[in-house]
């Protein structure tokens, strides 16, 4: 089993990203074997449809769940549609979430846990 973690850096020590559409970087574990391959997230700074893309990537990479802190509804609608679960509430570094994730500290969202935008940094050019 693969999953994806939003992240800030591209390694286990790296800190979870508490958004999903708009992080730096996936790191993506094969659960069995817990080797990891860290992605760029390029759509992370795209004036719109963020969320979207990388949730189209992430499920091209093979994913059946992705940890995150938040996710915004349109990202949530994607992932949804493609069968991976989202759990939202993860925090620390990428390894902590795994921890957390196996331990069953983690659930499965029934919706996103973010409004539409929230990701996006006021005062940049951006609204």
């Amino acid at each position: 089993m693969k999953i994806a973690i939003s992240a800030v850096g591209q390694s286990l020590d790296s800190q979870v990203d508490p958004r999903f559409g708009r992080c730096q970087n996936f790191v993506i574990i094969d659960m069995d074997t817990m080797e990891f391959e860290a992605v760029s997230n390029e759509s992370a700074a795209a004036a719109g449809g963020a969320g979207i893309a990388a949730a189209q990537m992430i499920a091209g990479k093979g994913v059946e769940a992705v940890l995150t802190g938040n996710c915004g509804p349109n990202a949530f609608g994607v992932l949804n549609s493609a069968g991976i679960k989202v759990m939202t509430g993860a925090a620390g570094t990428v390894q902590e979430a795994i921890e957390s994730y196996k331990a069953g500290k983690l659930q499965a969202s029934s919706q996103a846990s973010a409004g539409a935008h929230s990701g996006m940094k006021r005062g940049r050019g951006m609204a």
